[in-house]
């Protein structure tokens, strides 16, 4: 072999390791090139959803602006009142809150002038809420706000039944943190169901806003659905809870132990609620129910038969939207009662202070107003039978 030729091939064996680690090196930066692209293609649409649905909110979790239009509409939110009512426990961090049910929920005002010296105030109504769910959400404000002061509780019949179980919308795990479970962040950012809640809301929004000054509520329809719903959900099979009654008691202890000042009332339900609770046999129940309440605790009596909850039934009707839900009109006067903030406009039979010394009387008192509406009213008393007969009915079909 010529001099040429072993220095060429001298230079040729030692060349190549240099440009075999030139192309891996070049391989790894175009893989790592690809890997990034890959990401970013991956996770782009991810944080665009995750953007669009925090910014249009449907559950009302984030705090966002609400746009006229855009995300002012949102009809998702009513049935998710335990996700958001927890992320504004944790962001608000009242001094005050309302407790109660929907009753309570859709009544009482937190800016009322009776709460002016208990603000930061807030409604911590629930839909359907039982016993257990009330004490887990006072313990939820309670650990967010150790300066709470003032605790108004709505108290009703159904709540306290054994066969009210928790919302399938309860979560425990939501409860008692400082910040928004990650389970939930996730839930509300990036799953399908609320991007198709922020689709739903801006369709809500975009639509056109109908003129609505000459529409009329159809009340009896309103009353008869209600009275209906009563049956099936709250009085066709009920059982006074003692846990439940237990889950009171812890309320009050809760209070007393964190200083915070507890007021307990009775809803005022109309009339016919209370002739539902009646035809289903389970009046002495009732009875008995607040005969166990005031061994708790003294309560505001609202409901029985007084000038607010024996309104006839017209389609301009002032107290009430249906049998089981009052106005705020009537939200107010239990306000100026509780608080004795001005009593002069509250009727002086609507909201008995009852405890266990005057229980019986005034039990008493509310069977003898029952005779007596039940003797006036024939057709509300009528209408409340004809419902329960098709509902039983129903279940005979069922079975």
């Amino acid at each position: 072999m010529s001099i040429n030729n072993r220095l060429s091939s001298t230079y040729s064996q030692a060349s190549s390791p240099q440009k075999s680690e030139k192309y891996v090196l070049k391989n790894k930066r175009r893989y790592r090139r690809y890997n990034w692209l890959f990401l970013l293609s991956a996770l782009i649409p991810v944080v665009a959803v995750g953007g669009f649905n925090i910014i249009i909110d449907p559950y009302d979790v984030f705090n966002t602006p609400n746009f006229f239009g855009i995300n002012h509409s949102k009809p998702r939110k009513e049935n998710n009142d335990r996700l958001y009512k927890a992320t504004d426990i944790i962001r608000i961090k009242p001094v005050t809150v309302l407790m109660g049910s929907s009753r309570t929920k859709k009544a009482l005002a937190s800016n009322h002038g009776t709460l002016e010296n208990h603000q930061r105030a807030y409604n911590l109504g629930l839909n359907g809420i039982n016993a257990y769910e009330l004490r887990r959400y006072l313990q939820h404000a309670i650990a967010n706000q150790k300066d709470l002061d003032l605790v108004i509780i709505g108290l009703d019949f159904f709540m306290f039944n054994k066969f009210r179980e928790n919302s399938v919308n309860f979560s425990e795990h939501r409860l008692e943190k400082e910040h928004i479970f990650s389970e939930d962040f996730i839930n509300v950012s990036f799953s399908l169901d609320a991007t198709l809640a922020s689709m739903e809301t801006i369709v809500n929004s975009n639509k056109n806003q109908l003129d609505n000054s000459g529409y009329r509520v159809n009340r009896l329809l309103k009353f008869k659905g209600a009275i209906n719903n009563a049956f099936e959900r709250n009085f066709g099979m009920y059982k006074l809870s003692i846990q439940f009654l237990g889950e009171l008691k812890i309320i009050v202890d809760l209070c007393q132990q964190n200083q915070i000042k507890l007021i307990s009332y009775i809803s005022p339900s109309h009339a016919t609620q209370w002739e539902v609770i009646r035809i289903s046999g389970e009046w002495s129940t009732f009875e008995e129910w607040k005969r166990q309440v005031v061994k708790i605790i003294p309560v505001f009596n609202f409901s029985g038969y007084n000038s607010i909850t024996t309104e006839p039934i017209h389609n301009d009707m002032e107290n009430y939207r249906d049998n089981s839900h009052y106005t705020p009109k009537v939200g107010n006067l239990i306000l100026n009662r509780l608080l004795s903030y001005k009593e002069e406009e509250v009727p002086q039979d609507f909201g008995i202070l009852i405890n266990s010394e005057n229980i019986e009387s005034h039990l008493t008192k509310i069977r003898q107003d029952q005779e007596i509406w039940v003797k006036n009213n024939p057709d509300e008393v009528k209408l409340v039978k004809e419902i329960k007969q098709k509902y039983d009915a129903s279940l005979i079909e069922k079975n």
